[in-house]
């Protein structure tokens, strides 16, 4: 086998573990969200309230929304992984990002899913490379100025998750029930192999095994395995709303809260309920940005296709009513 076929094998390996890298965590908040409309008031809402404030950590940026009644809004989520184990070699990089962009008149919600070895340019460092080494370079205030110059809107807020949410938040709901299509073993969150193993049918998982369950790609495809997401997003969901214990509410906000720093006051959140009464009405449309794989000095990147880049960012401003741009608008 020649050296360049190695090369290529070997980042191909690397790729795929890190495709494992699961996006479920960015949507924590909303179940917090949910909760807290549900309990709107009386100790719950104290301690929502609570949890949120300490999780505000507002970014010094040039552009800030300011305003508590948001109407046309975009937030960024970032997942990251804060172990140890990845502490150890230097500052986090992103795992996941989305960015979510909300019509209030609409009562819309778009969803952009922002890969992470996708291609950018990093403009405080002035140079190209993988858009998830943005939050290493310069943590979360560059991570929202590469993906404002990257999509040409505004980012008005930021969520921040680590990886631990996830699990937490599950644990916190006693487990979650899940049809599970086939038997195999996948490693845990601190990256030992093999420290899973699920048997299939229907069972409780608890947040080790939902996460195993969510990020394995060994047996079947994207889709099989975005389904998969989806399932255990659906199954955390109807748990969260139909946990009748004020300890299983309280420990969840806890899990979301210790895990979480968002630059969005508390007040400003409560915004966000009406999404959520909206109920069947609301409309949530996933976007993907389309590309291909590419090797650059033997190095994987995600090449965005221009056009389709081009075709989402009119998407994107058109669902914010913005026909101005990320880098010539200070937003008030």
């Amino acid at each position: 086998m020649s050296i360049n076929r190695q090369v290529y094998n070997n980042n191909k390996k690397r790729v795929k573990k890190r495709r494992k890298r699961i996006v479920l965590w960015v949507l924590m908040p909303i179940l917090l969200l949910i909760i807290g409309a549900t309990a709107y008031g009386g100790f719950l809402y104290n301690k929502a309230e609570s949890v949120m404030n300490k999780s505000y950590k507002p970014i010094d940026r040039d552009s800030k929304k300011t305003n508590v009644e948001l109407e046309n809004t975009s937030i960024l989520f970032i997942g990251v992984d804060d172990s140890e184990k990845r502490k150890e070699s230097g500052n986090s990089r992103s795992d996941a990002l989305m960015l979510a962009t909300f019509n209030k008149k609409d009562k819309s919600i778009k969803l952009l899913s922002i890969p992470r070895d996708s291609y950018v340019h990093i403009p405080e460092k002035d140079i190209y490379t993988k858009i998830t080494h943005a939050h290493a370079y310069g943590g979360v205030k560059l991570t929202l100025e590469t993906v404002e110059e990257l999509l040409d809107v505004p980012v008005d807020y930021y969520v921040k998750m680590n990886f631990n949410a996830f699990i937490d938040v599950i644990n916190a709901l006693d487990g979650v029930k899940v049809d599970v299509p086939f038997t195999f073993s996948e490693q845990d969150s601190k990256d030992h192999a093999k420290a899973i193993t699920l048997q299939k049918g229907i069972q409780e998982l608890d947040g080790e095994q939902a996460l195993a369950f969510a990020r394995t790609r060994k047996i079947d495809s994207d889709i099989q395995r975005g389904m998969r997401q989806q399932q255990i997003v659906k199954a955390i969901i109807a748990k969260g709303s139909s946990i009748k214990s004020i300890t299983n509410y309280t420990d969840v906000m806890e899990a979301v809260g210790k895990n979480m720093s968002t630059d969005l006051t508390f007040d400003q959140m409560k915004s966000f309920i009406s999404y959520i009464q909206a109920g069947k009405g609301i409309n949530v449309e996933s976007l993907s940005l389309k590309g291909s794989d590419s090797y650059i000095n033997r190095i994987y990147y995600y090449q965005l296709d221009e056009t389709a880049l081009e075709e989402t960012k009119s998407t994107l401003k058109a669902h914010l009513n913005r026909t101005d741009t990320a880098s010539t608008t200070d937003v008030k």
